[in-house]
């Protein structure tokens, strides 16, 4: 008997007892169903985080300065163990402007920003009954350019706002609508108090940003907190930190680099020229390619595992299909021997029921692939992201249904190849 009539008989088993074919398939459907679902949610998070980490800079560098791990402390009578009690960091421990430079003069041309931050802190902005949050941060002249903030009115940061550390500072859209009734044209040259862990802080806003909430900050509400610019040196200088150096900085690199390859040549550059002698501290840089690779290893970690846990069920399918085969043989024994009287092989036999077994599971598999893809989509879309379906998980699933009814299908046709004709047709 050919491939495609197997196929024709056992569509026709199929369809001669629905509900017991559908009950058959049924762990078969909620196996695959489970794990579509799992790699359509696990799929469309990775491709949302991706995106994500991608437009906050693939080819950003933080180059940071850490304790050692192997650090050592010594004791009064020279003996060395460790790593002991960590000492806090001081000056010479922090990179300062001179190594910043010496590296720019060396490698300058494959950095296109150095990129300093210094955050003020969260606190609320008052004026009687009017309020709004913020997040306030001073940033470089090079940051600002890199963030190319959607000015809606007035001016962007000028040179001698940092040079001076002037308390000036840009608001969101949002900050102007809670603090000034959205009028963008009061809110401009108006001094601003906010207050921040019992502390009050003074500005004057100069220029007023369009807000975009992302995946990452909350929906566009009055209690929303946005982001309040102001220069890097005014927030230094109000943090009292303006003669220490830099904790950490972050460098963006040119098209043309390999930040991965750059990255290396940046903490060899430090630590040999700065840090060698430092036994306590250590430049290290990580790349946002490197934290996006972790990420999606992560994640795809987390994806597979909670596949295999809902593949168990595929087992049990296999196993109910197991059994469904076995009591087809009881009750088509005499068919069988009536097949092997007239000359029927036991290969054929066994193909035969191989395949009725191997339709069963593809038919369970599809009808399965189409309630994951289904339920995936809804999952991913509840939470927030654009549903993102695993075409290599649908592949797999395919495959693996193919498997599991060769796997389970094999014993009870092998069962059938093996009758002896004789009381085969003798069986009642």
């Amino acid at each position: 008997m050919l491939i495609t009539e197997n196929i024709l008989v056992a569509l026709a088993g199929l369809k001669s007892n629905i509900m017991r074919s559908l009950l058959t398939m049924l762990g078969i459907i909620i196996g695959i169903a489970s794990v579509i679902a799992i790699m359509t949610v696990g799929n469309s998070i990775t491709v949302m985080v991706n995106t994500s980490m991608q437009e906050m800079g693939a080819n950003n560098l933080t180059v940071g300065v850490s304790a050692k791990s192997n650090s050592e402390e010594t004791t009064f009578s020279g003996l060395r163990f460790g790593p002991g009690s960590q000492r806090s960091m001081d000056s010479d421990d922090y990179l300062s402007d001179e190594m910043i430079d010496s590296f720019m003069e060396e490698y300058g041309d494959n950095v296109k920003y150095t990129l300093f931050s210094s955050s003020v802190g969260s606190g609320t902005a008052t004026d009687g009954n009017l309020y709004a949050y913020v997040n306030i941060n001073g940033y470089n002249k090079d940051y600002m350019e890199y963030t190319d903030l959607n000015l809606l009115s007035g001016r962007n940061f000028i040179d001698k706002d940092y040079d001076n550390a002037q308390k000036v500072c840009i608001v969101s859209d949002y900050f102007v609508n809670n603090m000034f009734d959205g009028d963008t044209s009061a809110a401009l040259g108006s001094e601003i108090e906010v207050s921040i862990n019992g502390k009050y802080y003074n500005y004057y806003i100069v220029g007023v940003y369009e807000y975009e909430a992302s995946e990452w900050t909350s929906s566009s509400t009055e209690d929303t907190t946005t982001e309040m610019y102001i220069p890097y040196n005014t927030a230094r200088a109000q943090l009292h930190t303006s003669n220490d150096g830099y904790q950490s900085i972050i460098l963006v690199t040119t098209i043309e680099t390999d930040s991965e390859d750059f990255a290396d040549t940046v903490e060899t550059y430090f630590n040999t020229m700065f840090y060698s002698r430092n036994d306590d501290y250590e430049v290290t840089v990580t790349s946002m390619s490197s934290m996006i690779e972790s990420m999606t290893s992560m994640i795809g970690t987390i994806e597979i595992a909670l596949a295999i846990i809902a593949g168990i069920s595929l087992v049990v399918g296999g196993i109910g299909v197991m059994n469904i085969m076995l009591v087809s043989i009881t009750e088509r024994t005499k068919e069988i021997g009536t097949r092997k009287a007239l000359g029927a092989t036991n290969g054929s036999i066994r193909l035969q029921f191989i395949t009725e077994s191997v339709v069963i599971c593809i038919i369970g598999g599809l009808i399965g692939i189409l309630f994951g893809v289904g339920i995936g989509s809804i999952a991913a879309t509840y939470m927030g992201y654009d549903a993102s379906v695993s075409v290599s998980a649908i592949v797999v699933a395919v495959c693996f249904s193919m498997a599991i009814g060769i796997f389970f299908g094999y014993y009870p046709a092998n069962k059938a190849a093996k009758l002896n004709p004789i009381d085969a047709l003798r069986y009642e």
